[in-house]
C-alpha cells in the first residue's frame, strides 16, 4: 500500500491497516523504528484490535422475533 505525503507532512492510513490495528478518529498512535531501519506503527493505548467477529457483534439489526422465526420455519402464517 502506498500513501501519499501531503505538504504538511501529513499522511493518511491506508483503511485495510487503520482496520487491522483498530484505529478509529482520535486514536493515539506511536511511530517506532525497528533495528532494521523500518518505521513501526503501534497503537499506544495498547488493547488489541477487535477480531471481525467483535466489531459484528449485535450488528444483526432489527428484524423478526424469535416466535415470527419459529412461526416461518413451521410454515405458519
Amino acid at each position: 500500500m502506498t500513501a501519499t505525503v501531503t505538504t504538511k507532512g501529513q499522511v493518511t492510513i491506508p483503511k485495510p491497516v487503520r482496520d487491522m490495528l483498530g484505529i478509529t478518529a482520535g486514536s493515539k498512535v506511536d511511530f517506532r523504528r525497528a533495528a532494521d531501519g523500518s518505521v513501526i506503527l503501534i497503537r499506544v493505548d495498547g488493547k488489541p484490535p477487535a477480531s471481525r467477529f467483535e466489531r459484528l457483534r449485535g450488528h444483526s439489526g432489527k428484524g423478526l422475533g424469535t416466535d415470527a422465526i419459529m412461526a416461518l420455519t413451521r410454515g405458519e402464517t
